[in-house]
């Protein structure tokens, strides 16, 4: 299904299977996931799309082909009919960003399948809504067990890896008070992760009944639906839960620029507000630094995409079965069945659609 404008719908074409060069991999798709950056970028608010492109960087799927010596992150050699996994983005490895500060996802070169990569020259097939994808010799790969259920894992290429980093980058320990803004698929992902950490509170916000039904299942230990409540309210609560301190993590994977005040005003002294949610430009947003942030040593943590680190832990916390993820996915669709996908996600329908190929 290929994006060819903006807020027009995906047409279904044909792409030949092109010959792999040496490192590359032919994956028959299993399951892929339209996120809601999707929707931003179908939207045209994401500023590194070229069309036309095959949207999709949520993905997993069955080695098919391979040219050449390929291996998994762990070292492993790859082979014919393993169900995969790899990191959307594929970086250097050579910058300093790369070698100097560790930090991959910061890649000037980065590219990220379904994002940056249009299908205008071979491989052609590097998004995931399509029945295969050509994945580049640098790629990393993760191999999963063959009975796992891709639909319910592909959420965390994506969501679940960049809640990883969230997490990672957030400094919770045992005994804070984290309050969740957003309980969608990266919202969840970031609970259960939390909840991890052990906080003696955790404490999820969303406008959707349902989610937060779900966020108790995943460790939230109270909800608020802040349709149902103020700004003070839900001050009042946070602080009545730290005798009077306020939060220690807030963690936004709402994308909504507008909750970014009220979250900071929540934190107490030396908190952490944490951004994974912002994936396109929100435009300015005004800040009392003077009360907001340094009379209380405040730290905006900014969470930019991931990396392989963090796949393998989103991977490995839904393979434990500690937590429901099969009740993220609240819609699987064929192929061909994309643009109605994106439309229940745009109308607020859709906890999170799964592209099944195959229509499993």
């Amino acid at each position: 299904m290929v994006m060819t404008a903006f807020r027009e719908p995906l047409e279904l074409q044909t792409f030949p299977i092109p010959e792999l060069s040496d490192g590359e991999v032919l994956v028959r798709l299993a399951a892929s996931g339209v996120c809601g950056s999707d929707l931003h970028i179908w939207q045209g608010h994401d500023p590194r799309i070229a069309l036309p492109m095959i949207p999709g960087h949520e993905a997993l799927g069955y080695v098919a082909d391979f040219a050449g010596a390929r291996s998994y992150f762990a070292g492993s050699p790859i082979a014919e009919g393993d169900l995969i996994v790899w990191d959307r983005g594929v970086t250097c490895g050579e910058c300093y960003y790369c070698v100097q500060k560790k930090c991959p996802s910061l890649c000037p070169n980065r590219k990220v399948y379904g994002i940056t990569r249009p299908c205008t020259e071979p491989p052609y097939l590097l998004g995931g809504y399509a029945e295969y994808m050509v994945l580049d010799p640098k790629t990393k790969l993760l191999k999963l067990p063959p009975d796992a259920d891709p639909a319910v894992l592909v959420p965390a290429t994506c969501s679940g890896a960049t809640a990883a980093h969230a997490i990672a980058t957030s400094g919770i320990v045992e005994g804070d008070t984290v309050v969740q803004i957003g309980v969608g698929s990266l919202g969840l992902f970031a609970t259960g992760l939390a909840g991890g950490r052990r906080p003696a509170s955790l404490i999820a916000f969303d406008v959707k009944p349902h989610c937060l039904e779900v966020a108790r299942k995943f460790g939230a230990t109270h909800t608020v639906n802040v349709l149902e409540t103020t700004p003070e309210e839900r001050r009042r609560m946070v602080l009545d839960l730290t005798d009077g301190r306020g939060a220690d993590v807030v963690i936004d994977a709402s994308g909504r620029p507008e909750n970014i005040l009220e979250g900071i005003a929540l934190l107490g002294r030396c908190g952490t507000y944490s951004l994974p949610g912002i994936a396109v430009p929100a435009g300015e947003i005004p800040v009392r630094f003077y009360e907001d942030i340094n009379l209380k040593n405040v730290r905006i943590q900014g969470v930019w995409v991931s990396d392989h680190v963090h796949l393998q832990t989103a991977i490995d916390l839904v393979l434990s079965g500690k937590y429901p993820f099969e009740e993220l996915i609240s819609h699987r669709v064929r192929l061909e069945e994309a643009n109605e996908a994106l439309e229940a996600l745009a109308r607020g329908e859709v906890l999170k659609a799964v592209i099944v190929p195959d229509g499993d």
